[in-house]
């Protein structure tokens, strides 16, 4: 069985940084891609960023150049660095790992103050 742990949400105002921190229970060379979800109220769940297992990267046009995705493989971690971030940004962020199974993270809950 896999877990993931998602950490780092918080309320934070317009225009600031928070970064999302996700723990995998085993080595992320296990997994094929991993990446950030999120889901506002109301809303489908949507794809954020992801990183695949050679590093490259995927985002999502309404983050791209304030979002940064990252993997630290000593750490089994991935990251999510959240720059510049709007109220529209306010969602809860998933933690996704994949390889033959989808593998999701409880969710963290990031708000962002106009």
């Amino acid at each position: 069985q896999v877990q993931l742990v998602e950490s780092g949400g918080g309320l934070v105002q317009a225009g600031g940084s928070l970064r999302l921190s996700c723990a995998a229970s085993r080595s992320i060379f296990s997994f094929n891609t991993m990446g950030w979800y999120r889901q506002a109220p109301g809303k489908q769940r949507e794809l954020v960023a992801t990183i695949s297992g050679g590093g490259r990267t995927n985002y999502a046009d309404s983050v791209k150049g304030r979002f940064t995705i990252s993997r630290d493989n000593a750490k089994n971690t991935v990251y999510l660095q959240m720059n510049s971030l709007e109220p529209e940004d306010t969602a809860v962020y998933y933690c996704r790992a994949s390889n033959t199974r989808v593998y999701w993270g409880q969710g963290t809950q990031v708000t962002v103050s106009s």
